[in-house]
């Protein structure tokens, strides 16, 4: 069942602009969430952009609100993004602004000095992930701020809200934030063949017991897995991650590689396979913690 949230809205061109795919009944102490994966690009951001629709879409996470489509049979909801990572970043803080991108005085409590703003992902991201500009021109700082408060600060509404219904209706909540990376990203550190990258803020965010859970279920279908390096989970692992209250938060990268042409973006045989196998990893890690009980997770 999709049910697009209340808080939705259509005046960017986005119809809706995110949904929550919400399971017949929840039954996992589990929120999934792929808030980059979107992939509706306005007209109006296309004609303002000097980019072409292909180069826009480097920094998409593609087809991941697919791969992890399954959790939703299984008792999960599933919380997807449409807009797209490079009209509006919701793994940032929601007011990291560059101001070289804007005319106009950006308010006063705007993070204009982060490292990611300086590399150009901000909030409103200034470049794709290749580090292309996107916009040909200086944008309005009205246009920004219309877009962290008609899209950002629902989205992250809508979020905590289903973060909240969990852990009242089970005590915890473990949140799964889902990504993909580039191929060429994980040339450094000698981990040029990892398939996953966990990420826990370096065991900041969650449990171990989830970490090591989850690693275990991946390498036990012959993945290849490493933990924060290079990515640890950003503003949503770090934000949402309060374990010493029951909420729990976790990052997952999946290699594009594994399942898509990088250079096209279109699917691989690959693709079918990994959501079978990413299925049956959320079912073994729900068990393993439904008998371990590391969270404390009662089972169902």
């Amino acid at each position: 069942m999709t049910t697009p949230s209340p808080d939705q809205t259509d005046a960017f061109g986005f119809a809706p602009a995110f949904a929550v795919d919400e399971p017949v009944r929840h039954t996992l102490p589990f929120v999934f969430n792929t808030g980059h994966s979107g992939s509706v690009y306005p007209d109006a951001f296309l004609k303002a952009s000097r980019l072409d629709a292909l180069s826009l879409r480097r920094s998409e996470d593609a087809h991941v609100e697919r791969l992890f489509a399954p959790v939703v049979e299984l008792g999960a909801p599933l919380l997807r993004c449409n807009f797209p990572r490079a009209y509006l970043d919701v793994n940032r803080e929601p007011y990291e602004l560059d101001p070289r991108m804007f005319e106009g005085r950006l308010p006063a409590f705007a993070n204009t000095r982060s490292m990611r703003v300086a590399g150009g992902l901000g909030t409103v991201p200034r470049v794709v992930a290749d580090g292309q500009e996107i916009y040909a021109g200086r944008m309005p700082v009205e246009d920004a701020v219309a877009r962290i408060d008609g899209l950002y600060k629902p989205y992250h509404r809508a979020l905590r809200g289903l973060i909240l219904r969990t852990a009242r209706d089970f005590g915890r909540c473990i949140l799964i934030d889902c990504h993909s990376m580039p191929s060429s990203s994980l040339g450094r550190d000698g981990d040029a063949r990892a398939d996953f990258v966990l990420g826990d803020r370096f065991g900041t965010a969650c449990e171990p017991g989830l970490i090591d859970a989850f690693e275990g279920a991946f390498r036990a279908r012959g993945f290849k897995v490493v933990r924060n390096k290079p990515y640890a989970g950003g503003y949503i692992t770090e934000h949402y991650g309060e374990p010493n209250i029951g909420r729990h938060a976790l990052q997952v990268e999946i290699n594009r590689a594994l399942y898509m042409n990088e250079a096209s973006l279109a699917i691989t045989p690959g693709f079918f396979g990994l959501v079978e196998a990413l299925r049956a990893v959320v079912v073994a890690v729900a068990d393993d913690l439904g008998s371990e009980t590391p969270l404390g997770i009662a089972a169902e």
